[in-house]
């Protein structure tokens, strides 16, 4: 778990494209709303506050280029223990924090939002987010261990030799899977791919050698599942990227994983 406050007072508005990044993600927005565009059905909302799950396609975000809060980052097995399933039942939608949590992160978020000084407002998220994981429901570690085999692995491991080690047959395993994660094995492995697939391209591997190193069949069926997920192919993605690399890095909001892009023009 990681989180971060921002205050942006840009001269123009703001547009990114967000990619399957395998984490979930709580926006607490103080002030001004968050515009978010699902690329794959084409829906928008505008929020101040949001809950982003695992997803498998890309989003826009828009804003005006004025923003202020705070963002939360979770890991999907913490997120479970947080707001329990209820986010799960709708996979791959952006939420409104209510529909998940009730009233309790709109009150915190005005509390926060209230105290003056970002210390105040760190220790007391520290404080709330201990009670809820308190009163949470933990993950199963059977489902932790199969998760974190995904991420070891860039998504590599056989998702029935997982389903093995748990103890558990195909199906139950799928089920508890997705009750405490959100996707499925086999979606979470496609987003594990993803992820190193682009973190070896922007470190300068062909794509040969990447898809090789990935898993994938061959180049042009590395390049159609970096397309169907981030609706770009990975050339354009890449030029995308800030011409420095700490200006690329920048752009990341989770460190060590490939998050956002400038807009691909």
């Amino acid at each position: 778990m990681e989180y971060r406050g921002y205050r942006l007072s840009l001269a123009e508005p703001r547009r990114r494209l967000e990619i399957p990044d395998g984490a979930v993600t709580l926006v607490l927005g103080f002030e001004n709303e968050l515009r978010t565009t699902d690329l794959t059905t084409g829906t928008s909302e505008d929020r101040t506050s949001l809950i982003a799950p695992l997803r498998t396609g890309p989003t826009l975000g828009e804003h005006s280029g004025h923003l202020h809060g705070m963002e939360v980052i979770l890991e999907p097995w913490a997120a479970y223990t947080l707001f329990g399933d209820t986010m799960h039942e709708r996979p791959e939608r952006i939420l409104c924090p209510s529909e998940v949590a009730g009233r309790r992160v709109e009150l915190l978020t005005e509390a926060l939002a209230c105290l003056p000084h970002w210390e105040q407002r760190f220790r007391l998220l520290d404080t709330m987010l201990g009670q809820w994981w308190e009163q949470g429901r933990p993950c199963s570690p059977r489902v932790l261990w199969a998760w974190r085999e995904l991420r070891r692995t860039g998504g590599s491991v056989p998702i029935g030799r997982l389903a093995e080690r748990t103890g558990w047959g195909w199906r139950q395993f799928d089920v508890r899977f997705r009750l405490q994660i959100g996707l499925a094995p086999k979606a979470v492995a496609r987003i594990m791919r993803l992820q190193r697939a682009l973190r070896l391209l922007g470190e300068g591997d062909t794509a040969a050698q990447t898809a090789l190193s990935c898993g994938f069949s061959d180049q042009a069926h590395m390049s159609r599942e970096i397309r169907r997920m981030t609706g770009f192919p990975p050339s354009r993605l890449l030029r995308a990227r800030m011409p420095s690399q700490a200006d690329a890095l920048s752009q990341d909001r989770i460190h060590g994983r490939v998050t956002s892009f400038r807009w691909p023009e």
